[in-house]
């Protein structure tokens, strides 16, 4: 803690405050006579992560569905349409960007702040910036997007909650695997 503390021109407390929080929130881990590690990620915490993501943001989908109005299903939808042109461009950082402007756009249609709060929580878990350098994740993400705008057009919230449920799941798994097979030629 002293020389992180050193190095950015800070006190030791903080950072100390800092370390703990960060092994509170399973980043860390306070490792016998050798101080903090970075505590291992394996695919199934991942899998797990986005199953919680996945309930609250069907929930948050199934909101937006009894709520959206004509104008912000047209916005979905032309937000989904870029999002395409930038998959097929292969213009990663677009996609990603366009990916997280669709969800944001949903759950702020869903109206409910808390729900959108606490599913800042499983995100902050997985950095969104690489999505679209996973295997299938452009195709996938478009496909399971239109379920999504399709349900919420028709005011089907429970077909709405099943489309993003499953669409954030496929999501995790794919990045599972993913890292799964990175693990696998790191080794």
């Amino acid at each position: 803690a002293e020389a992180i503390g050193e190095y950015l021109s800070v006190s030791a407390t903080p950072v100390r405050e800092a370390l703990q929080a960060l092994k509170v929130e399973g980043f860390l881990q306070l490792v016998p006579r050798k101080g903090f590690t970075v505590a291992p990620l394996v695919a199934e915490d991942i899998r797990d992560l986005f199953e919680a993501h996945a309930l609250i943001a069907g929930e948050l989908a199934a909101r937006a569905a009894t709520r959206a109005q004509s104008a912000q299903v047209s916005e979905l939808e032309a937000l989904h349409h870029e999002l395409m042109a930038a998959a097929h461009r292969g213009d990663h950082d677009a996609l990603e960007q366009k990916n997280h402007d669709f969800h944001r756009l949903v759950y702020q249609i869903a109206d409910s702040k808390r729900l959108h709060w606490s599913l800042g929580i499983f995100a902050k878990y997985v950095p969104r910036r690489f999505y679209a350098e996973i295997e299938g994740w452009p195709k996938t993400t478009a496909d399971d997007h239109s379920a999504v705008i399709e349900a919420i057009a028709q005011g089907d919230a429970d077909a709405a909650r099943s489309a993003m449920t499953e669409h954030i799941r496929h999501a995790g798994e794919q990045l599972a695997a993913h890292y799964e097979r990175q693990s696998r030629l790191s080794a």
